[in-house]
């Protein structure tokens, strides 16, 4: 989902386990909108405000390290959805604190009024604002979110 027409870095939209399924998937939880849905709409938003985004999704923790760890120079902001990860990788905490742009965290349930081991993220310390339990519209919040912080660098 990138456009030639941009002349600055783009912004990462990451996606981590299952949620390539969003829409099938206990959607009394996470919503009936598709993954391709929510990004084709920020796509829009971002595009509106002058930025590309480039979106990615993986099952696979490493596929994640990595791409977070690639594109952090050819960036300018990432919103990640680190999925199950948030609760057990250090090893994403680690990619997302070295990354050297502003970072939102995004869940679409709220993690807080789920089971015990879905309190705590290992992301949370190390980005720059959380958002969780808004289902797709936090994906949009970020979005906004990350513009304002841009805007100010």
């Amino acid at each position: 989902m990138t456009s030639s027409s941009f002349t600055q870095a783009p912004i990462l939209v990451v996606n981590g386990p299952n949620l390539n399924l969003l829409g099938e998937r206990e959607p009394h939880i996470y919503g009936a909108q598709t993954l391709a849905e929510i990004e084709q709409a920020l796509s829009t938003q971002a595009t509106q405000a002058g930025y590309s985004l480039l979106c990615f999704q993986s099952n696979h923790e490493g596929a994640l390290i990595d791409f977070v760890q690639q594109k952090r120079h050819e960036s300018v902001g990432l919103i990640i959805n680190p999925g199950g990860y948030a609760h057990t990788s250090v090893a994403l905490r680690d990619a997302v604190s070295a990354y050297p742009h502003p970072v939102i965290e995004v869940h679409l349930s709220n993690i807080y009024k789920r089971e015990g081991f879905r309190h705590h993220s290992y992301l949370s310390a190390v980005v720059s604002g959380l958002i969780c339990g808004l289902g797709a519209d936090g994906y949009r919040l970020a979005l906004d979110a990350l513009l304002r912080q841009l805007s100010q660098v």
